[in-house]
């Protein structure tokens, strides 16, 4: 696939790169895991310019004005183009992949709307998935039944099928659970921008309905939705509650949730009336 058709050239690499703090180093799994780990951490995963009818799209132009230009996170399809075309100026042979997210409520898989890169470095293959809502912190080896305990008591697997995709799955209380799957089709540009049409338009699509915010911060992982807040510690137990009066404000600041004065309004706003409306 041609470089030019993902636009990579376009990335403000020194920009992207002064971000996470890090240096450009040679292709190696410790410079991948370390790229991984840095941007995982810099960006929230979040669909507030969805809610607030102001997504960008997700050409690398867009993305980058609003990761680096504004300080913000994204989803999946942003995070990812953003990150694999960080990759390959960095000289990875990168792969981009989409698949299925399971539905915690129900256990069915939806449709191809999460997007994943996979890096090659020495002969080996890596799953990098900076754009989940917990993203693993580093890349995972593509070899069924490989394990990633990078943090004790967050444990990743991936699984090889029959059909060629490959599973992710995490360990959580009751046990391993499917996370999401990643099919082998080839990804085009084109493929990206519908599924990413359909995540933020759809009339049902949950990135519509409901505030997703989650982000890495030392020791902890923080989710937050519109009314509620998840603290996953490593080796602990979850804590999950309600969010008290006016703590949504709180977090966006805590999370460096970079919004202007009247996009933290009327987010504020949004949820407070989809609170009420519950």
């Amino acid at each position: 696939m041609a470089d030019d058709e993902w636009q990579i050239e376009r990335l403000d690499l020194e920009g992207y790169l002064s971000a996470l703090g890090i240096a450009a180093r040679e292709p190696s799994p410790a410079a991948l895991a370390e790229l991984h780990e840095a941007h995982v951490r810099t960006f929230t995963f979040d669909n507030i310019d969805v809610l607030l009818e102001q997504h960008p799209g997700v050409e690398l132009d867009a993305v980058q004005e609003k990761f680096l230009g504004r300080g913000r996170g994204g989803y999946c399809f942003e995070h990812v183009s953003i990150f694999a075309a960080a990759l390959e100026r960095l000289g990875y042979r990168v792969r981009r992949g989409l698949g299925r997210v399971r539905s915690q409520e129900t256990g069915a898989l939806g449709g191809r709307t999460h997007m994943v890169a996979e890096a090659t470095v020495d002969g080996e293959r890596w799953l990098c998935d900076p754009g989940f809502g917990m993203s693993p912190l580093r890349p995972i080896r593509m070899s069924d039944g490989a394990e990633d305990d990078y943090l004790p008591g967050w444990r990743y697997r991936v699984r090889h099928t029959d059909t060629g995709e490959w599973e992710l799955l995490r360990h959580r209380e009751q046990g391993w659970e499917l996370a999401h799957t990643t099919d082998p089709l080839a990804v085009r540009p084109v493929d990206v921008a519908m599924g990413n049409h359909f995540t933020s338009t759809y009339p049902t699509s949950h990135f519509r309905f409901g505030l997703m915010l989650a982000k890495h911060l030392p020791g902890r992982h923080v989710t937050l939705t519109h009314a509620t807040l998840t603290i996953r510690t490593p080796g602990a137990a979850t804590e999950h509650r309600r969010l008290e009066d006016g703590e949504l404000a709180r977090w966006l600041t805590e999370l460096e949730v970079n919004l202007t004065a009247d996009e933290r309004a009327r987010l504020l706003a949004w949820a407070d009336a989809a609170d009420r409306a519950a």
